[in-house]
């Protein structure tokens, strides 16, 4: 999966902007897809649109910049179609936060709590973002299973931060006024 083939299931969707597309990315439903940035996202647009799988139009806006509004076309749809029906990379996970717990143990237990408790917060954040786009938009079976399927992800983290926390925490340095680096 690449930013071309997300940038089609946005549109595939409906009418969009660069703007929009990109906070979809960053904070709306398809930021557990794949990561795209605008220097990757307008690029995309630029090429989907060289290749006539989407079309652009211009608005004015009052007092604001003119927008570039964006929508599939019917070979963009087929194209979309076809990319997905290719076999899938693997699912790649990142977290600075495990990198962060699986060098707890040269920190001061009071980060390693703090950072700890971030991170339960953050989970639980992420969980409530899933349940409150479930319950604002008319979600069809796939929306519902792939929400369902990020809820259950989000659920399992945080139950193990609630029972495993302690042991993170428990092996972190016992000194905080060492210095890390010793």
């Amino acid at each position: 999966m690449n930013v071309r083939t997300l940038c089609l299931s946005i549109l595939y969707e409906g009418e969009s902007t660069g703007y929009e597309i990109r906070r979809l990315c960053v904070e709306g439903e398809c930021a557990y897809f794949i990561e795209a940035s605008f220097g990757s996202i307008y690029p995309a647009l630029a090429k989907l649109e060289d290749d006539k799988l989407v079309t652009s139009r211009t608005e004015q806006q009052d007092g604001k910049p003119a927008k570039k509004v964006y929508s599939i076309t019917e070979a963009g749809r087929a194209a979309f179609a076809h990319e997905l029906a290719q076999p899938l990379g693997e699912d790649m996970f990142r977290s600075p936060f495990l990198l962060f717990a699986r060098f707890a143990h040269i920190l001061p237990a009071a980060l390693v709590e703090e950072r700890a408790n971030e991170f339960l917060q953050s989970t639980l954040d992420k969980r409530k973002h899933l349940e409150d786009a479930a319950a604002k938009r008319s979600c069809n079976a796939s929306d519902t299973w792939v929400i369902d399927y990020g809820r259950a992800i989000m659920e399992l983290a945080e139950q193990h931060m609630r029972s495993h926390m302690h042991e993170l925490i428990t092996l972190a340095r016992a000194e905080p006024g060492k210095d890390a680096a010793e």
